[in-house]
């Protein structure tokens, strides 16, 4: 879809939410979703699709987001495509892509947010008493937040 390396899902591992269907509630999907239909609540899913004729009242959370139809609610993504038919009414938070089409419309906040993968800053608070020791071998001492002073 973006160009990158990983496996496209197939269509044995889609499943279809046809337009004469209407789910109230949490949707949950470790394949890919095409919404064609109407949907009230929650959708997580690795890939979704919003076609032209589907709408979704609630937040989602997908690797890969395209919206084609109407999506009242959040978007936490790794890649996001908002299509020229795509209404979307809620922010859009993307890690990796984010990509407009012309008459796409958005009515929200766009963030982008930091890869779901570990960063170098997610690893600093996960260290061991031992790793946080600097060099000269004494341990790292902290910030005492309610007297505001810092001991180095």
């Amino acid at each position: 879809m973006f160009g990158n390396k990983e496996k496209k899902l197939n269509d044995t591992e889609r499943s279809l939410i046809s337009e004469t269907v209407s789910i109230d509630g949490t949707v949950n999907s470790s394949g890919a979703i095409d919404i064609a239909g109407l949907i009230k609540g929650p959708v997580f899913s690795k890939e979704l699709v919003i076609k032209e004729t589907g709408s979704v009242s609630g937040s989602i959370e997908a690797e890969q987001v395209e919206i084609y139809g109407h999506l009242d609610g959040k978007i936490s993504a790794d890649n996001v495509v908002i299509g020229s038919t795509g209404v979307v009414k809620g922010d859009v938070e993307f890690a990796n892509n984010l990509r407009t089409e012309n008459g796409a419309d958005i009515e929200g906040y766009i963030k982008k947010m930091p890869s779901k993968s570990k960063s170098a800053g997610d690893f600093l608070f996960s260290k061991t008493k031992d790793e946080k020791k600097k060099k000269n071998g004494k341990p790292e001492q902290v910030v005492n937040k309610e007297k505001s002073e810092a001991i180095i």
